[in-house]
């Protein structure tokens, strides 16, 4: 996969400086690139405890990104999920501490034992009074000798910071921290694994599986399980924390492993608010990028059970950017929508082959949502079928509140839930449509007659024309043709919506914004679903 980079020997240092020169002055680096990578605060006086953590690299924002004020004091950067030398913690320890001392926050790994571990006893021999804790928050693998460090080191980094900020001891520092180790857990979960600089990516979750427990490193997981979706992810999760959650209230933190977008996350913090251990979930750090998998799709959650003193130093001040802040979990409120927006809800009444009508386009319309998706990729952002889909469903969903029977008003219904379920132009455009058939109809036109009133007020505010790539080239010739015969109304529209293969410049809608190059070959997605909508009609009443 081709990545933003120089060359992958240089992306850690690459990475650092940029880190350094975007701090707005308040960070330094050592020097001894590229064998010492050691990020510092640049205001650091030596008179309080110093804190230092850090290891391998493809983590970011940690640790570099949560050096500074309230948390920690340097970080040092091994290569990419390789630990950092000896000298390097060395250099990091000896560049920061004073006569208060430094705490070496370690995460669960070989290496990283191993080398912060040395360079505590060497920088002892210095004469500095250093101490060490090891993170093992993962309970993913309940078999392993050691649990791995995972996403939990930040409530170690934030408290353990909020208290040297506040002048407290190593030693109480110290003690204060191994007691947050031992109540914090964590369990991740991935749609994919992560992307290593340079080096091929490793295929090991099919698609439509995702892996239960997988570590920070891309490391396997415990399990891989069928993927359906959000709710049943984080019950999954959820599922294998609850187990090892003690008794009252917890802070959780949904942790993004890097590749989920901003919106999954959400979705993922709504069903954490909702899950089998929400009760006992007070307080949330998140949803946010803070340990990350380079670009792995999926997250984690970590719960500690916090006490009043850990809340204190958990929402204490802390100017990072990277430091999402501790929130309060509370009900979503709902108000009251403004004066003139509820809708008018019109009377129900039933009408039982309309129902079968209406239920047939909607189904039509589902059954198209992946190849009209695919279309609409083509010449634009690959959400037609989703939108069409996503109103369908809810139209199926209002039946019972339609007036079926009153075919004036239930044009105007359909205007009125589509303008509320159907985002994009299209929503909108269709709302329009139905509406002023809706009052075509009420003045004594056909059905037909009806429609094509409706299409010409739609064209007349959306501004579409025949030949524009719009679904108007479908729909326009299939009504023209639908008082002859349904049959020639699908071929008219299919014709239409062929058409618009041809058609390299698209003079309305999204494929506006689309070269020409885009375009050819491809139909355009409003008028394919026009002339599938028309087809499946035609062949329901053969």
């Amino acid at each position: 996969m081709t990545q933003f980079m120089n060359k992958k020997e240089s992306i850690v240092t690459d990475a650092v400086d940029g880190i350094v020169a975007t701090s707005g002055g308040k960070l330094a680096r050592l020097d001894g690139y590229p064998h010492i990578r050691v990020v510092v605060r640049n205001d650091w006086d030596k008179s309080k405890v110093a804190l230092v953590s850090g290891g391998g690299s493809g983590h970011e924002p940690a640790h570099a990104g949560f050096v500074g004020e309230g948390m920690l004091t340097a970080a040092v950067c091994g290569d990419v999920f390789a630990s950092p030398s000896v000298d390097a913690v060395l250099a990091g320890i000896l560049a920061v501490t004073g006569p208060a001392g430094c705490l070496l926050i370690v995460k669960n790994y070989t290496g990283d034992r191993l080398n912060f571990g040395l360079a505590a006893e060497r920088a002892k021999a210095f004469g500095l009074n250093v101490s060490m804790v090891v993170v093992d928050d993962d309970v993913a693998l309940p078999d392993l000798p050691q649990a791995r460090g995972v996403a939990g080191t930040l409530f170690v980094h934030k408290i353990a910071g909020a208290m040297a900020e506040a002048g407290a001891s190593l030693d109480e520092i110290t003690s204060r921290v191994e007691t947050v180790i031992a109540g914090t857990k964590t369990i991740g979960m991935s749609l994919d694994t992560c992307t290593v600089p340079g080096a091929p990516k490793e295929a090991r979750i099919p698609y439509g599986m995702a892996e239960l427990g997988l570590g920070i490193h891309g490391e396997a997981g415990v399990e891989q399980i069928q993927y359906t979706d959000a709710r049943q992810a984080m019950d999954a999760v959820c599922g294998k924390l609850a187990s090892h959650m003690a008794a009252g209230s917890h802070v959780a933190m949904l942790n993004n492993l890097g590749g989920t977008s901003v919106l999954e996350m959400s979705v993922l913090a709504n069903e954490l608010a909702k899950s089998e251990i929400a009760g006992k979930l007070k307080w949330i750090i998140g949803p946010a990028a803070m340990v990350t998998s380079l670009d792995m799709r999926g997250f984690s959650v970590s719960v500690y059970p916090a006490t009043k003193e850990d809340l204190k130093a958990l929402s204490a001040p802390c100017p990072l950017a990277a430091w999402p802040g501790l929130k309060e979990i509370t009900p979503s409120k709902v108000l009251n929508l403004p004066d003139g927006l509820a809708p008018i809800k019109p009377l129900p009444s039933e009408h039982a082959d309309t129902r079968i009508f209406l239920t047939k386009c909607c189904e039509t319309l589902i059954a198209c949502e992946s190849d009209l998706n695919v279309l609409d990729a083509k010449s634009g952002d690959g959400d037609t079928g989703s939108t069409l889909a996503g109103a369908a469903r809810a139209l199926i969903g209002s039946m019972d509140r339609l007036p079926l029977a009153d075919h004036t008003q239930l044009y105007r219904a359909l205007g009125q839930e589509l303008s509320q379920t159907m985002g994009g132009s299209s929503g909108v455009l269709l709302a329009i449509f139905f509406a002023a058939a809706g009052d075509a109809a009420s003045s004594g036109l056909s059905m037909t007659g009806a429609l094509k009133a409706g299409l010409a007020r739609m064209r007349e505010i959306g501004g579409a024309n025949l030949g524009d790539r719009t679904m108007v080239d479908a729909l326009y010739p299939a009504l023209e043709a639908l008082d002859e015969s349904l049959a020639k109304a699908a071929l008219a529209a299919r014709a239409g919506a062929d058409h618009t293969a041809t058609l390299t410049k698209a003079n309305a809608g999204r494929a506006a914004y689309i070269n020409s190059q885009q375009l050819e070959g491809h139909n355009d997605p409003g008028a394919e679903a026009v002339a599938r909508l028309f087809e499946h009609l035609r062949d329901q009443a053969a």
